[in-house]
């Protein structure tokens, strides 16, 4: 999983430190690079993807310089998720945060002085407080990690304004080196980065923005619940991630998706923090499989082995989505991440995004204009027949000429879209327009598709719609398709849509002229999809005891419940299939799994390995019992 790296500096140091508490023989890319730079004291920025080690970066050097550095966190489920991490791995970490007691704070506070801590976590808000500054003092502080970077940028996704309050670091500690991370940095935010926290020189390191594990799909929403529901099926008893725009629409499906057996919930800001938190355990303990959330849920969520991602509905920008799906997978392994889409999403953010600009006291236009683009570029990346994982890279300043990446719908050639014949789709277009006008303009698509199909219902009769030449027109049709067909008219520019509440149907210059056959249209007609195995998914389930691995996976589910920790703490998915390829039943070998360091040995060794030799003798025996048959018969 780990790519080799020539360490410049404190290599022994660092090689000893890596293997004693993550289990880990080498370094992923550029992570020697940024280790180098928090032993140096200089300033850097580290841009590193989702699951390319951004946290390993500011864990070791505290580790090998015998110091307290300090984490700047934004959310107290991350600083938790972490600290549960490294001391399962025996590495000494805390945390100061409102939900910790008061005395159990005055004690956390003392073993940082006494510098009994590498790292202590802390939120920009307490950071910037009188007293902390006394402690850090206390602490001689000599490096800052601010972790999730790009909230300090006007320009990133996710941006905070209590981020801003860091710019104090550099004169207030100007001894002390400090260190942004962020896993999703366009060159204008890590130029803002750069300049909001005054760093000195930086070293500044961008790894490379692809996920070669991914594995990505872009597909028109006909039926979403239906969709989202068979994707689930794909991952049975995995973790998976759906996201939705609004919060009433994750209660709605989690709600469907609990009748249908799943082990779902929602998640949104709206809800108690108690439920959220409560909700968060649960998902992150396995006792949950599938969280519905909106882009409330995501910054705080550590766990690695989330094996699908879903967007109910499209994204607001590239960076949104890179970041969402950037849960997907973080352990390296295989992950699925699938993007419904509507034009109707676009258009739904598209006033969203306007009565935001009213809002805005000044800019207003020119933060319209920017997430306008934005959306623009969200757009291109769900409908243009393009290597997903080439759209991504590109978007990010980078390159990508590895041909086909396998690992794609479009790679893949899972796109089975068929393109209505030109006079059949100049047809379909002139019923659905002359019913437009035939209804006054005056109402919206949910409406005109009524009228379309001949539906009988309640409103299509009270205004006598029922009686018009374009009633029933199109009733050879299903009202999803025939839905499709009209955003498609919307998207072609040759059908207008208001932007107000309820939005209405219009006609404009263009619709008169695919009227007058002066314009030619083209719709598309979605086919089911087929979804081809990938070359990532067969190399990374290749020689594992799937049958071990289940029952390893049991085994550390119940040792998490018991210790009330996450259960990828423990172990994740990575190191379970690689003791259920190689089946190490010796302390040494044990100690040679992905992921195992001294601690996890000592800690866990025995009770791994017990389940290893229990299945190795179960199925000895169930092989020596089958050739005993053979030889009688």
């Amino acid at each position: 999983m780990m790519a080799g790296s020539t360490l410049r500096n404190h290599t022994d140091r660092v090689r000893a430190a890596v293997k004693r508490y993550w289990g880990y023989d080498a370094l992923r890319p550029l992570q020697a690079e940024a280790i180098d730079a928090g032993l140096a004291n200089r300033d850097s920025l580290v841009v590193l993807p989702t699951g390319g080690g951004k946290s390993l970066c500011y864990q070791v050097p505290p580790a090998v310089a015998s110091r307290t550095d300090i984490v700047v966190s934004p959310l107290i489920s991350l600083m938790k998720d972490q600290i549960d991490g490294l001391r399962q791995c025996g590495y000494p970490a805390a945390a100061l945060h409102s939900g910790i007691p008061t005395d159990a704070q005055a004690d956390i506070a003392n073993a940082a002085a006494a510098g009994k801590l590498h790292l202590l976590f802390v939120s920009p808000e307490r950071l910037v407080t009188p007293g902390f500054h006394q402690l850090l003092e206390r602490v001689s502080v000599r490096a800052f990690a601010i972790d999730e970077a790009h909230c300090i940028s006007h320009w990133g996704h996710d941006f905070r304004p209590e981020y801003r309050q860091l710019a104090f670091l550099k004169e207030r500690f100007p001894n002390a080196s400090v260190h942004a991370y962020t896993a999703t940095a366009t060159e204008r935010v890590r130029q803002d980065i750069v300049a909001q926290l005054r760093l000195n020189n930086p070293t500044i390191l961008v790894g490379r923005f692809d996920r070669p594990n991914l594995i990505y799909r872009a597909i028109p929403r006909l039926d979403g619940d239906q969709q989202i529901f068979e994707i689930i099926q794909r991952h049975e008893r995995q973790a998976v991630i759906v996201y939705c725009i609004t919060r009433k629409e994750t209660e709605r499906l989690a709600a469907l998706l609990q009748t249908r057996g799943v082990r779902a919930a929602c998640y949104h800001a709206g809800l108690d923090s108690d439920v959220r938190r409560h909700t968060q355990e649960r998902f992150s303990r396995e006792e949950l499989d599938v969280v519905v959330a909106t882009v409330a849920f995501g910054m705080g969520i550590d766990r690695s082995d989330v094996r699908c991602v879903i967007h109910a509905a499209l994204p607001k920008s590239i960076e949104h989505y890179q970041q969402e799906t950037g849960r997907a997978g973080r352990d390296g392994l295989e992950a699925e991440c699938v993007l419904l889409h509507s034009p109707a999403d676009a258009m739904k953010w598209e006033r969203l995004m306007r009565r935001a600009a009213e809002d805005q006291i000044g800019n207003g236009d020119d933060a319209l204009r920017a997430s306008l683009k934005m959306l623009g570029h969200m757009r291109g990346f769900a409908t243009a027949p393009i290597c997903r994982h080439k759209l991504l890279t590109e978007h990010f300043g980078q390159t990508y000429d590895q041909g086909s990446c396998s690992a794609c719908d479009i790679c893949l050639h899972e796109n089975t879209d068929e393109a209505a014949g030109d006079d059949e789709s100049c047809a379909i277009a002139q019923k659905i327009l002359s019913c437009v006008a035939r209804v006054e303009q005056r109402f919206g698509i949910g409406h005109v598709v009524k009228v379309l199909l001949g539906s009988n219902d309640k409103r299509v009769r009270q205004f006598g719609h029922h009686e018009l030449s374009t009633y029933g027109l199109l009733n050879d049709h299903d009202e999803k398709t025939l839905t499709n067909f009209v955003y498609q008219l919307v998207e072609q520019g040759v059908l207008d849509r208001t932007e107000t509440d309820r939005p209405l149907l219009k006609l404009n210059a263009a619709s008169w002229e695919v009227l007058r056959d002066e314009r030619p249209v083209r719709l598309i007609r979605p086919k089911p999809r087929v979804v081809k195995a990938t070359q990532v998914e067969a190399a990374s389930w290749a020689d594992v005891d799937r049958g071990l691995f289940e029952q390893l996976r049991q085994l550390r589910r119940q040792i998490a419940f018991d210790r009330s920790v996450p259960a990828f703490v423990i172990f994740g998915d990575a190191s379970l299939r690689d003791m259920a390829r190689r089946k190490p039943t010796s302390r040494a070998d044990f100690l040679n799994i992905h992921g195992v360091g001294q601690r996890k040995l000592t800690e866990f060794g025995e009770q791994f390995m017990g389940v290893i030799r229990k299945h190795g003798a179960r199925a000895a025996h169930a092989a020596a019992s089958e050739e005993g048959a053979d030889a009688h018969t």
